[in-house]
């Protein structure tokens, strides 16, 4: 494996971290040192890799900019984006759309997870600013090396958990740090997923089935192993194959935990243990699981405990606290356990509900306002609050000015690792894993090591 200088990032300013009652020993604020940027009102040059599913509104959302150039291995799914931008440039491979495109000057990416790291490692090298969805990478390796490879290369980047841009997860590190329900003691995160939303479970690799004309299916396979194609894995339903994908897990929990990692100022767990697992199997992840995070003291934060439920399996409120109050009806959300009380994020209503003794407080006095909000973007009708575009807008000022955005890989890469860690903790079940972060090593059980990184596929390498 390729050694990584051992570094620990937290986002925030010295100001922030102080405000919050933490230490800034052993942090490191994100510079960008690109030389030549460009002034708020000069358009940037923004190309796209993927454009079907996510990647229609990650372009979208950039359509403040000038769209030059659009990738995507299935063109099908790709001519949308197509007829909304013809005078883009158009390619099956980005490795040659980076090659012939120099007036490129940031990428957004959204293609399956296998094939993050390649695409944002290549931009990066080339000097462009990248914007990667969730999860950032496949692999806990690859996660480490993207974020030294940002502060290589002086670039701007944000990975596409558009909820980090929200007043509801800006408010909640600001609630934990007025200590309104105490100190945190437990964690608590669910998701319906992936129930109803793709397939998991599947024991066996689906028989071959003729590629599509319209679709570069090597091209699509990218640094995985070669697999005869099936509409079963894509466009969508790569999410569930451990060759493709990150599960449930990689899918929501980069959503749900990203105010946590703030609100603690979380570095590495010192251990992770899957509790309960349902269906699993070596080709896709499995039907339901609940892992376990131990979190040792940070700072001037104690230690704590994780939970993390997907497949529709919740989390049981403390005692004293009524079921009565619905406050985990949400198919997705995260419960903080404190002292004093407790507070849920309610991640489908954008709400936190704080409770004491049992009871919502519906008039909680606010915290002072510590992070930045970002303006509100409103629909025609002055309703809605696209945080889609709030993100990337946050990711494009910084792409400008060297601005610090709010899911830069500082953030991003130290809560990567961790939830893809977990999903590693799937293939040794009711076995405590202990972790030691700095140096990306399991150091009871020498076989779950193998997964912190993968092997690429010949002609895709990791460099």
């Amino acid at each position: 494996m390729k050694k990584i200088s051992r570094r620990l990032f937290l986002t925030g300013s010295a100001a922030t971290l102080a405000a919050a009652g933490c230490s800034t020993t052993g942090t490191r604020q994100t510079t960008i040192s690109k030389s030549g940027f460009k002034s708020p009102n000069e358009k940037l040059n923004i190309a796209a890799i993927g454009v079907g599913g996510k990647g229609r509104s990650d372009v979208d959302t950039c359509n403040s900019e000038n769209i030059v150039a659009l990738c995507d291995v299935d063109w099908r799914s790709a001519a949308g984006a197509f007829r909304r931008y013809p005078d883009a440039r158009q390619y099956k491979d980005f490795r040659k759309m980076l090659d012939e495109c120099k007036e490129i000057d940031a990428v957004t990416i959204s293609t399956p997870d296998h094939m993050h790291a390649i695409a944002a490692m290549r931009c990066m090298e080339m000097g462009k600013h990248v914007y990667v969805q969730k999860p950032l990478t496949h692999t806990v390796f690859e996660a480490r090396l993207l974020r030294e490879t940002a502060h290589k290369h002086g670039v701007a980047t944000q990975m596409g958990n558009q909820g980090a841009a929200t007043d509801m997860h800006r408010e909640i590190c600001e609630l934990i740090w007025a200590n309104l329900i105490g100190p945190v003691r437990e964690v608590h995160s669910w998701t319906d997923r992936p129930q109803g939303w793709w397939p998991q479970g599947i024991p066996d690799p689906l028989p071959e089935q003729p590629v599509p004309e319209h679709l570069d299916w090597d091209l699509w396979l990218g640094p995985a192993p070669f697999r005869p194609y099936n509409a079963g894995y894509c466009p969508f339903k790569w999410r569930g194959w451990w060759d493709y994908g990150c599960g449930a897990l990689g899918d929501i929990a980069c959503h749900n935990l990203s105010p946590v990692v703030k609100a603690l100022r979380m570095e590495y767990p010192a251990s992770v243990e899957c509790i309960h697992l349902k269906d699993a199997n070596d080709q896709t992840f499995p039907n339901e699981s609940i892992l376990r995070y131990e979190f040792p003291q940070c700072g001037n934060f104690n230690a704590f405990t994780l939970f993390w439920y997907d497949g529709k399996l919740k989390p049981k409120l403390p005692d004293g606290v009524s079921e009565d109050l619905e406050l985990l009806n949400e198919g997705t959300g995260t419960l903080f356990i404190g002292d004093k009380g407790l507070i849920v994020m309610k991640g489908e209503l954008a709400k936190n509900i704080v409770v004491i003794d049992g009871e919502i407080i519906e008039d909680y006095e606010k915290p002072a306002m510590i992070i930045p909000r970002l303006p509100n973007i409103l629909d025609k009708d002055g309703k809605y609050q696209d945080s889609d575009r709030m993100h990337k807008l946050d990711w494009i000022l910084s792409c400008k000015t060297g601005s610090v955005s709010g899911a830069n890989f500082d953030h991003a890469g130290p809560l990567t690792e961790w939830v893809v860690m977990g999903n590693i903790s799937l293939k040794f079940p009711h076995q405590k894993l202990e972790w030691d972060g700095p140096n990306m090593r399991f150091t009871n059980c020498k076989e779950a090591n193998r997964y912190v990184t993968k092997n690429y596929r010949k002609g895709w390498e990791l460099t």
